[in-house]
């Protein structure tokens, strides 16, 4: 209860006293109001006659509410505002999931990606939601959505996305797991992107071309080794074998650290490239790179190339798809300088060493039945001679 003097009011239980305003400093009427709940007398503040804009009658109608038990009392609001708030901050939404994805993957190759990814449509939908309030319809109505606007790749990587994260809270104990099974659209991962000899001619003369020295020998060694682009942005000077011959390919797709072999072209273009850091390809202030499209999709569109070929994923289709149809090179040996996992991204250019096969057999052929033609007309010759 207040020490100051009390003022009634013409409203049994209420009453005022004279406080200052905080942000005039000047004296105004602080209302209170004086009850019974339950058998216990209570006495509460209603509020400021100036800030609040507090009068006697407002204050006596809070009074009656609070009486009659339509209304809390202070005491009862704040305990229940802090229940509240302890509620809240025990609620494992989507967007906390997240955050404590995001910490225990600081470093995960592609996070980027993912961001923009949960920001553009899974925050929007799902973000305030707890995984128990997820259902199998919301998932698939995302992905239908999804698939109007966005390709099946994008919608695919999304939902796993999704995945990814309630998994990670699963892990960490600090949710429940999915409920149900998410249906993913499907991908058709096997496409292959090849160039005509007058399209590679072109990209060649236009990288000759270009100013950035960078997207250049990128684009280049893409074409050379077959190398991705994030192995490009990881690789470092200390990874490439000099003198016995190798690139060290530090966290391929597959997962596993492997070796390539360090071929006449690749070697000339990194032994002219300028040693700027750590990083062969370095991005800003000799860091590692992490993008590079504005460079070579300025290279792509010079040459002429077609609207969906990718300027260094296509080139490492080029690569392989030359390698392949030469009828030199087999599977085991493409999968392993692709760093495939699994030979089953490798079969995708094995109709190419099929036709160069094929096309080996029918020249056989074609000797063999010139071979048989030319003993036959010898035959024929030497009986005119003895007739």
């Amino acid at each position: 209860m207040p020490k100051q003097q009390e003022f009634k009011t013409k409203y049994t239980g209420v009453f005022y006293i004279i406080g200052r305003n905080p942000g005039t400093g000047k004296e105004e009427k602080i209302y209170y109001i004086r009850y019974k709940l339950n058998g216990k007398l209570i006495v509460e503040k209603a509020g400021r006659a100036i800030q609040d804009d507090m009068t006697p009658a407002r204050a006596n109608h809070i009074r009656a509410k609070r009486m009659n038990g339509e209304e809390l009392s202070n005491k009862k609001r704040r305990e229940e505002e802090r229940k509240q708030k302890e509620a809240e901050a025990s609620r494992q939404t989507l967007d906390k999931l997240w955050q404590a994805y995001l910490e225990s993957h600081s470093n995960l190759k592609g996070l980027t990606t993912d961001k923009n990814r949960y920001e553009l449509h899974l925050k929007p939908q799902f973000g305030d939601k707890e995984i128990n309030q997820i259902c199998a319809l919301d998932i698939d109505r995302l992905r239908v959505n999804l698939l109007k606007e966005k390709s099946e790749k994008t919608t695919a990587n999304t939902l796993e996305l999704f995945r990814r994260i309630v998994n990670h809270g699963v892990n960490m104990n600090i949710c429940e797991p999915l409920s149900f099974k998410i249906r993913m659209p499907k991908i058709n991962n096997l496409k292959t992107e090849d160039l005509t000899p007058e399209h590679l001619q072109s990209l060649l003369d236009a990288i000759e071309e270009d100013t950035n020295i960078t997207a250049k020998n990128m684009m280049l060694m893409a074409l050379y080794t077959g190398m991705r682009r994030g192995e490009m942005f990881r690789l470092k000077w200390t990874d490439i074998d000099f003198d016995k011959g190798f690139i060290h390919i530090r966290e391929p797709k597959g997962g596993v650290d492997q070796k390539i072999p360090l071929n006449d072209s690749a070697r000339q273009i990194l032994e002219s490239h300028p040693r700027l850091s750590e990083f062969v390809f370095c991005g800003r202030n000799g860091g590692q790179r992490v993008d590079i499209r504005k460079a070579v999709n300025r290279i792509k569109q010079r040459a002429g190339l077609p609207a969906d070929f990718r300027p260094l994923h296509g080139l490492r289709h080029v690569y392989a798809s030359m390698l392949a149809s030469s009828g030199q090179v087999d599977m085991y040996t493409l999968q392993k300088l692709l760093t495939h996992k699994s030979p089953v991204m490798t079969q995708r250019y094995a109709h190419l060493r099929d036709e160069a096969l094929r096309k080996a057999s029918n020249l056989a052929g074609d000797i063999i039945s010139q071979a048989i033609n030319g003993n036959q007309q010898k035959v024929i010759s030497l009986k005119e001679k003895r007739g």
